[in-house]
C-alpha cells in the first residue's frame, strides 16, 4: 500500500473510533440522564426566550432587572449544558419546547401590568418551581456523575431565581391592574 492509502485508512479508522467512542458515551447514559439533558437544554431555552420578550416589552425597572438576570444566568448554563451533552453524545434543542412557544407566544400578547404578573409568575415563579424539581430529581436519581454534579451545582443558582421571581410576583401583584 501506498503512503497516502495508510494514511487515509489511519484517519478513517480514528475517525470510525471517535464515532464509536460518542456513541459509548451515549449508550452509558440512562433514560433518566439522556432525558435531563433535553428537558433541562428546553426548559432554559424557553425561560431566555421568554425574559427576552420582557425586557422588549415590560415597563418595569424591576421586571426587565429579573428578565436581564434570566438572559445572562441562562445564557451561561444553557453553554455549559450545550458543551456536557456533547461531550455526552446527547442531541439537546436550541429552542423552547412546542408548548413553552405556544405560551410565549400568548405571554407576548399582553400588555402593561398584565404582561408583568403573568411573566413573573409564569416565567418567574411556576418555571422555576418546575426547573428546580427536573434538577432535584437528577441529583437524586440520576446515574451520571458528570451530569448529576452538573444539576447539582446549577440547584443553588434556581432557587435563587426562584426566590427573586417570588419577590418580583409580590411586587407585580400589588400593581393596579391596566
Amino acid at each position: 500500500m501506498t503512503s497516502r492509502t495508510l494514511t487515509l485508512l489511519a484517519i478513517a479508522t480514528v475517525a470510525l473510533a471517535a464515532s464509536f467512542g460518542a456513541q459509548a458515551q451515549t449508550a452509558k447514559l440512562s433514560g433518566q440522564d439522556k432525558s435531563f439533558l433535553k428537558d433541562a437544554a428546553e426548559g432554559g431555552n424557553a425561560e431566555i426566550a421568554a425574559s427576552q420578550v420582557a425586557l422588549n416589552q415590560s415597563g418595569s425597572a424591576d421586571v426587565k432587572t429579573f428578565a436581564q438576570m434570566m438572559v445572562d444566568d441562562h445564557g451561561k448554563a444553557d453553554t455549559e449544558l450545550k458543551g456536557l451533552a456533547e461531550q455526552k453524545g446527547v442531541k439537546v434543542s436550541d429552542t423552547p419546547s412546542l408548548t413553552k412557544k405556544a405560551e410565549i407566544k400568548m405571554l407576548s400578547e399582553r400588555k402593561g401590568s398584565s404582561f408583568d404578573q403573568h411573566y413573573a409568575e409564569s416565567i418567574g415563579v411556576k418555571a422555576h418551581q418546575d426547573t428546580i424539581k427536573l434538577f432535584q430529581k437528577e441529583v437524586d436519581k440520576g446515574s451520571d456523575a458528570d451530569v448529576k454534579a452538573w444539576a447539582s451545582k446549577t440547584l443553588p443558582t434556581l432557587q435563587h431565581h426562584l426566590e427573586a421571581a417570588q419577590a418580583l410576583k409580590a411586587k407585580t401583584d400589588a400593581e393596579p391592574k391596566s
